[in-house]
């Protein structure tokens, strides 16, 4: 797409201009896509300035000096009142009127409005249209009693007198007077009549009927301000305040507009968040919940050190009550439900031994001989030092411990800077760091002395800063004064946000310090007389801002500068857009100002250089709890790394390989086509709470560039030589949104695909394939006697790819019990189509075919095996035949089964040529008697042991056609396997056991008629020649043979059947790749390596996902590209890569997402092809859309808020 494809398409324009003066009028629709009589214009109107007319007779009343103002403003409420009633009755009747009465549902903003037709002017169509009336009888009642509250006090709050009283001007209160009634009908008609959608959406269905009281809300806090300068006694202060807000509240319906001012749960969520962080010194939290509960403790211990009396007391408390709640408090539920068990339901398994995973006894040893540590030295120090303080910071005895944490910082900031691949904000490269390192080892190796200067860090930050902090606060003199409410909370703030972000307040405290220094012996009045603990909170507030500054201001200049500079990104626009920006560039930095004193997303509207304020929300942007994904199948291999990859963060965090943490700093990590978005969501002394995002793997044309553009990043950060001048060192990436941190050592799966062009086409090596597929079955068979005997048949998990302990039988017997019936998977015969449709392009073919690829793939269909062991499954049992070669088939409407396996279509003619079946007999092979088979006669006595069921021996099969294939058995592998198997069945075995199993004529006829019926009903008695019919039995798609239907009948045979085949069919791969093998001690070995470490099966094999969980060493799956007509081998091979991971620009993302929200939720532009989801190299925007959280993006894998240590 090219950079000049629309904003908006034609339709949507139309839609978002009718809209949008909706939204600036509060709900007024005076612009419909078709004609409407007068009168429904003239309703509107009437309504939208009823308020102005109650409110101006209370007015004019009180200009006349007949009532008093409170008077006049109870009347115009009263007023109002009735009007609201009067409209909420007028809405019930027109409802009733119109029928059956229904439930009113939610109103879905992302259609548009249907056409309505009239009939007159109350009409029950025209009063739905005009005020569709509330969903809930409760609000009914609560929005028409705030409809005359709301006019009373509006009345009350724009009186002229009162206004010629602040301005001293009658031209200026009237200007103020009629512009202010605008928005108070704005705010009453939403409330009332009609609601807007507003451009500030934070959800994407107000269930609850929140939006009506957003703007009433607002017009309230101004009113509550005046109400304040009224009955307070002459406050300067305050008779600024409400000046300033009454010309502000001319603005109210822009700021609206334009969508600045957050929903009511966006503000109260971001209310607690700002006051929690910066007020009281904790976290972001991961959730509403444990937002809401950590604000409410928080503000209750500062009420506490209000009241306590002793200073002594407020210091033991405040340190106590601060470091507890600075701990992972979720641990807590943890222990009583079980460590382990809480880790599995996060879908990983953290090792026991590893500190701080459980809250175990040395856990709490540590926590507490800490907490007893810093309890007795700020109480001896503030008792015995903190009266004798000197007024001089120089001369006191804060100053050893000043001059300390500044020795403390440095070293600090020095040892966090050489951990990652940058300096200096990202500037310079890290000579110090390792590059080029392909090897795990060799890179651990070059990292050892990072690995030192780590772990002095992590010393110095988590055990020695905060009791040198916590030494400087107690010794503070402003404690004597603490009994103020200011000083109580600054303090309560101080002793928290020491363990909370001990290196936050490190940062916080030299600045302090700092500060005292350069003013020597001199004292700062204003700045002296806040005290020690709200000068840290102004600090820490004032550095946030600075930050969050600096990051806007760079994500202006990307988008600025880009939108010229890639060719891909200039629209015709572009030049006009940027004199703009120029001309107005105090507006613009006017706009990254405030949008960073609020703490709120930058907007840059569909992701052009025009910025605007977006409202302010919480830390992590969206609504919804953590952890919700479009999951598709890639997912598996996202919920398989998100374990090891927790481990490497753990390990990151504590080093500081990443930087410094806050909440709400976004990670990108890199390995072959996987990317990782890592976000912070809570931080607290020796934990973080993290959420991890897989993206898409079936990479798209925007997601192709943007992660090149990614490689291309962090190929310059750890692939460049490092012996570098200095010009060479620059970050020549230092614009871009991701900047590289660290490589992290993590077990993931490596994909590797291979096109089988001359392997599975190969004569030599089809040839070789069924001497192959004997022998693994074979030793299949004897490896089954030993589990049988064992009893570990069902104390594992394995699928007919191998591996595992537990037998196929068992596997099946789960499937069938855990999945409802048109979801049962038998995974070797199984349909073909819902079998083979993955990313690896797997089809199947017909039921027939002549062994040549001369007319390509046919159409699947269902085969006898798939219908009858569905059947035995608890399906539908079906009469099923074959289709012989040379009868009519025709595809059916029930999946892609053939027409003569259905029973009601058979006397039709449709099952012409069935092998004929004796109604009085159980057609059932494995019900006939055992003792119609004769009784086998073995000369060993542990030849027992080895015995196979007694059902396997009753093939329908013609002897003289076994005699015939008896050359093919491999007599010598047999004994082998059995020399081999024989001490493992027996513990010690003797040579004259192992030498009389070998020689046992029975034991060896037995296995012989086993291995051959299955040879036959495969239909492989003759050796394979294409690979399309290769492809087919590897896929479990058999053709109809003559002993099939004896073969599907028992699941367990049938299972150990197509592992052989799928074994043998890796074993011709890995000959053809790496050679021969040289005898059978290889043979047997590399089997028992299939066994041990390998999957071989389907992708869409359920055994294929849960072996990827088990972290399975390795994984081959056999495939079919249609597109190429080439058939290919996948293997996943499980290693420790590096897995290389940069940080964004935290500020970048939030305005994007902002973006993103607006534009989806509020003009519905939910075109594919948009602008604003298009490629951006910069600022990797494709890639953000899909980190965000559905419904809005599509990450495939959405981990849960995941806890782990980092101390």
């Amino acid at each position: 797409m090219g950079p000049d494809v629309p904003l908006l398409n034609e339709y949507k324009q139309e839609f978002f201009w009718k809209r949008f003066p909706q939204t600036v009028l509060g709900g007024p629709r005076f612009k419909l896509g078709y004609c409407a009589p007068p009168y429904v214009y003239v309703n509107q109107a009437v309504l939208f300035l009823t308020p102005w007319l109650f409110g101006g007779i209370g007015t004019l009343l009180c200009q006349l000096q007949l009532l008093q103002e409170l008077h006049a403003a109870v009347l115009s409420g009263m007023l109002m009142f009735g009007a609201a009633a009067g409209v909420q009755g007028l809405t019930l009747y027109a409802a009733r009127r119109n029928g059956v009465v229904e439930r009113l549902g939610a109103p879905n903003i992302l259609v548009d409005e249907e056409e309505v037709e009239f009939t007159h002017c109350v009409s029950p169509e025209t009063v739905r249209f005009i005020a569709p009336g509330k969903r809930f009888g409760q609000n009914v009642v609560l929005h028409t009693v705030l409809a005359g509250v709301l006019c009373g006090f509006g009345t009350w709050y724009v009186f002229l007198g009162r206004l010629t009283a602040l301005y001293g001007s009658i031209g200026v209160s009237l200007v103020v007077f009629v512009l202010s009634w605008v928005t108070l009908c704005i705010a009453e008609y939403s409330l009332v009549v009609n609601t807007a959608t507003e451009t500030a959406t934070f959800q994407a269905q107000d269930t609850y009927e929140i939006t009506p009281l957003t703007r009433p809300l607002y017009v309230f806090i101004f009113i509550s301000v005046d109400l304040a300068n009224r009955f307070s006694g002459p406050l300067p202060e305050l008779q600024v305040a409400s000046q300033v807000l009454h010309v502000l509240f001319l603005f109210l319906p822009l700021l609206w507009a334009l969508g600045m001012l957050s929903p009511l749960d966006a503000l109260l969520l971001w209310g607690m968040e700002q006051v929690l962080v910066f007020g009281l010194g904790g976290s972001h939290m991961s959730n509403n919940l444990r937002l809401l509960l950590m604000f409410g403790i928080s503000v209750s211990i500062a009420v506490c050190n209000f009241f306590i009396p002793s200073t002594l007391g407020v210091v033991l408390f405040s340190i106590s009550t601060g470091f507890l709640l600075s701990l992972d408090l979720s641990q807590v539920a943890t222990l009583c439900r079980g460590s382990r068990r809480a880790c599995r339901d996060h879908g990983w398994n953290p090792s026991p031994s590893s500190f701080g995973w459980n809250l175990g006894c040395r856990e709490l040893l540590l926590y507490l001989s800490m907490l007893l540590a810093a309890m007795v030295e700020a109480g001896l120090l503030h008792h015995f030092v903190g009266s004798a303080q000197s007024q001089s910071l120089v001369t006191g005895p804060q100053a050893p411990v000043s001059y300390l944490l500044l020795i403390l910082f440095c070293l600090c900031w020095a040892l966090t800077e050489i951990q990652g691949a940058y300096v200096f904000g990202g500037l310079f490269l890290n000579p110090l760091y390792p590059r080029g390192m392909s090897s795990v080892q060799t890179f651990k190796q070059r990292s050892r002395g990072l690995y030192i200067a780590a772990a002095i860090r992590r010393v110095l930050l988590n055990l020695v800063s905060p009791f040198a902090m916590i030494a400087y606060l107690s010794m503070d003199k402003s404690l004597e004064l603490l009994h103020t409410a200011s000083l109580s909370v600054g303090f309560t703030r101080a002793f928290r946000v020491v363990w909370q972000s001990s290196e936050d307040a490190l940062f916080q405290m030299v600045v302090v310090i700092l500060v005292r220094f350069a003013a020597g012996d001199g004292v700062l009045p204003g700045w002296d007389n806040l005290g020690t603990g709200v000068q840290l909170l102004l600090v820490g507030l004032l550095i946030d801002r600075l930050s969050q500054f600096v990051a806007k201001l760079k994500f202006t200049l990307t988008v600025l500068v880009t939108s010229w500079t890639e060719k891909k990104q200039r629209r015709q626009s572009a030049g006009t857009l940027l004199a703009l920006n120029a001309s107005l560039c105090p507006l613009v930095l006017a706009v990254v100002t405030l949008s960073a004193v609020l703490s709120a997303p930058l907007l840059p509207l569909f992701t052009l250089p025009i910025f605007l304020v977006g409202f302010p929300r919480p830390q992590r942007s969206w609504p919804g709890p953590v952890g919700t994904a479009c999951p598709c199948p890639d997912s598996i291999f996202y919920q398989q790394m998100s374990g090891s990859l927790a481990s490497a963060l753990r390990m990151a965090f504590a080093r500081g390989s990443l930087g410094s943490l806050a909440p709400g700093s976004h990670f990108l990590g890199r390995f072959q086509d996987r990317m990782v978005w890592i976000m912070i969501l809570e931080r607290g002394y020796g934990y973080c709470t993290v959420n991890i995002k897989g993206l898409e793997l079936q990479e798209t044309s925007c997601h192709t560039v943007e992660a090149r553009r990614v490689d291309e990043v962090f190929e310059a950060a750890f692939e460049r030589p490092e012996q570098l001048g200095f010009t060479q060192g620059l970050n020549l990436h230092w614009g871009n949104a991701l900047t590289p941190c660290a490589a992290l050592a993590v077990r993931v799966y490596s994909d590797a695909r291979n096109v089988l062009s001359g392997i599975i086409d190969s004569h030599d090596n089809l040839r070789k394939l069924q001497d192959d597929f004997l022998k693994a079955l074979v030793w299949l068979l004897l490896r089954y006697c030993i589990q049988k005997h064992k009893g570990l048949l069902w104390s594992g998990e394995e699928g007919p790819g191998g591996g595992g302990r537990k037998s196929q039988s068992s596997q099946l017997a789960q499937t069938t019990c855990h999945q409802p019936v048109e979801a049962v998977v038998v995974e070797s015969n199984v349909s073909s189509q819902r079998f083979r449709q993955d990313s690896s392009s797997l089809t199947s073919f017909g039921d027939w075919s002549d062994e040549d690829d001369l007319f390509g793939p046919q159409p699947a269909r269902r085969t006898v095996a798939l219908v009858s062991a569905e059947a035995q499954l608890g399906q539908t049992e079906l009469q099923t035949g074959p289709s012989l070669p040379g009868s009519v088939e025709m595809d059916s409407l029930f999946e892609n089964m053939a027409l003569s396996a259905l029973q009601p279509l058979q006397p039709l003619g449709l099952g012409l040529g069935m092998p004929a079946v004796d109604k009085g007999q159980n057609p059932e092979i494995f019900k006939e008697s055992p003792g119609c088979l004769p009784h086998l006669n073995f000369s060993c006595p542990q030849s027992e042991l080895f015995n196979l069921p007694t059902g396997w021996r009753t093939a329908p099969l013609l002897p003289s056609r076994l005699l015939q294939l008896r050359p093919l058995f491999p007599e010598d592998w047999f004994r082998f396997s059995l020399g081999r198997f024989g001490p493992a069945l027996q513990g010690e075995a003797t040579e004259d056991m192992t030498k009389g199993l070998k020689e046992d004529e029975a034991l060896k006829e037995l296995h012989t008629q086993v291995a051959l019926s299955c040879l036959i009903s495969l239909g492989a008695e003759s050796a394979f020649t294409s690979p399309s019919y290769v492809y087919r039995l590897y896929c479990g798609d058999v053709p109809w043979t003559e002993g099939l239907d004896w073969l599907s009948s028992s699941k367990e045979l049938y299972q150990l059947t197509l592992r052989a085949f799928r074994y043998s069919f890796k074993l011709l791969f890995d000959q053809a790749s790496l050679g021969p093998m040289e005898g059978p001690e290889e043979l047997f070995s590399t089997l028992e390596e299939y066994e041990r470490d390998w999957y071989i099966g389907l992708v869409t094999d359920k055994g294929w996902h849960d072996s990827i969980l088990q972290e399975k060493p390795f994984l081959f799956s056999l495939g079919h590209d249609l597109a190429m007509g080439t058939y290919t081998g996948r293997v996943l091979s499980l290693q420790e890569q590096l897995v290389q991971v940069g940080r964004l620009n935290g500020e970048g993302v939030r305005g994007q997402w902002a973006n993103l929200s607006w534009e989806l939720l509020y003009a519905t532009n939910d075109d594919e092809e948009r602008y604003s989801i298009q490629a951006h190299p910069f600022m990797l925007r494709n890639l953000t859309v899909q980190a965000a959280d559905p419904p809005l993006g599509y990450p495939i894998y959405s981990s849960v808020p995941l806890h782990f240590p980092c101390l």
